[in-house]
């Protein structure tokens, strides 16, 4: 997708179509190259939704609604980022997909910096928050900007270390949303003194647990790497690792005593090949020569190679080989041996008649 700055009808109408019920980052980007701009997908959602066989009428936002979303933003002076506009960070837009609007509050220029993650345990031992500190102030020394939840240990004491230097925090819920309660000032020193609050959610939204995969995701999708310092096997942090690895980040682990259940999440990522992190010249030495990430190709193309499709029959065809166990998007092209912008217009078709569920990733799994 080519840069550009969107007029105000524009605007409104991407925000309209982003705030659609079952309209993900997938489909979005599926609709927008299939019709050519958010205006024409939003006249087309309500055929598409029912053609699928959506019991009840799919009905984007009215105006009102996202107008109120845009005040709200504005009152807080938040800036909402487009995804196809100039200063949307580049390290995310190279994902597949990008999320399709960030709002940005504070020093939105941080965006598009060379960015590193610190994640990990919420309820951290002394010495992790210490070396998040002083690990997240040698990396800004060094021209990095770190990036961090705004959860408490770990992420928090990344923030407090970087706030000289520049810091990004991540929400689940919306810019104006302090959560934990006990950072609201580490929130409005972030907002307004060094740093900037991302979130992809409204600005006055409260963070629900399904949020919480969609913050790590732009996270890792922010930075050259993620750092973890103290984890359990079951956290959001080792899915930040995750993500950061599907994504082409490097991964880094900090190694901690086998009697510490916080260290057994860093220790087995360095075990599947993640960078060992003693200090900052670890990090250094594995980014060099990493500063930029290059915007990949689109996967799929919007055109139909000239092959004749009945897209009903390969709507429903599709539908029968969906389960809740996830598929690759390709796995199902080989199957139905359709064009691969046919068999996402289908998917995307039946997401929105919650026939489907688009996942990072280019997987999809049946509802």
């Amino acid at each position: 997708m080519t840069p550009r700055r969107l007029s105000d009808s524009e605007r409104l109408a991407w925000l309209r179509l982003a705030r659609t019920e079952t309209v993900g980052p997938v489909a979005f980007d599926h609709l927008l190259q299939r019709f050519g701009s958010a205006e024409r997908a939003l006249v087309a959602l309500p055929d598409l939704a029912r053609r699928a066989g959506r019991a009840s009428p799919l009905r984007p936002p009215p105006e009102s609604e996202v107008l109120q979303e845009l005040d709200s933003g504005q009152h807080l002076g938040a800036r909402l980022i487009c995804s196809c506009e100039p200063d949307f960070p580049p390290r995310l837009a190279a994902l597949d997909p990008p999320p399709p609007v960030l709002w940005a509050l504070g020093r939105a220029e941080l965006l598009s910096q060379p960015s590193l993650a610190i994640v990990g345990a919420r309820i951290a031992s002394a010495g992790g928050q210490r070396f998040a500190r002083q690990l997240a102030a040698e990396l800004g020394r060094h021209g990095y900007v770190v990036v961090s939840g705004l959860a408490r240990g770990v992420d928090g004491a990344a923030h407090e270390g970087a706030l000289a230097t520049g810091t990004v925090a991540v929400l689940g819920g919306g810019v104006s949303d302090v959560y934990p309660p006990e950072h609201a000032a580490l929130h409005a020193r972030i907002a307004h003194e060094g740093g900037c609050i991302v979130s992809e959610s409204a600005p006055d939204r409260r963070a629900i647990a399904k949020d919480f995969p969609r913050r790590n995701r732009i996270i890792s999708g922010l930075s050259l790497g993620v750092i973890v310092v103290e984890a359990e096997l079951k956290s959001g942090s080792l899915i930040t690792a995750r993500l950061a690895a599907e994504q082409g980040r490097d991964v880094f682990a900090v190694p901690g005593s086998p009697l510490d259940p916080r260290a057994k999440g860093p220790n087995d990522l360095i075990r599947q090949g993640a960078i060992l992190c003693e200090g900052v010249e670890d990090v250094l030495r594995s980014l060099s020569g990493q500063a930029h990430l290059r915007e990949r190709e689109r996967p799929y193309v919007t055109e139909d190679d000239g092959v004749e499709v009945d897209h009903d029959a390969l709507r429903d065809e599709i539908a029968r080989l969906l389960s809740p166990t996830p598929v690759s998007r390709d796995e199902l092209v080989r199957a139905t041996h359709a064009p691969t912008a046919a068999v996402m217009a289908a998917l995307v078709e039946l997401a929105l008649a919650e026939r489907a569920e688009l996942l990072p990733g280019g997987m999809v799994a049946g509802i």
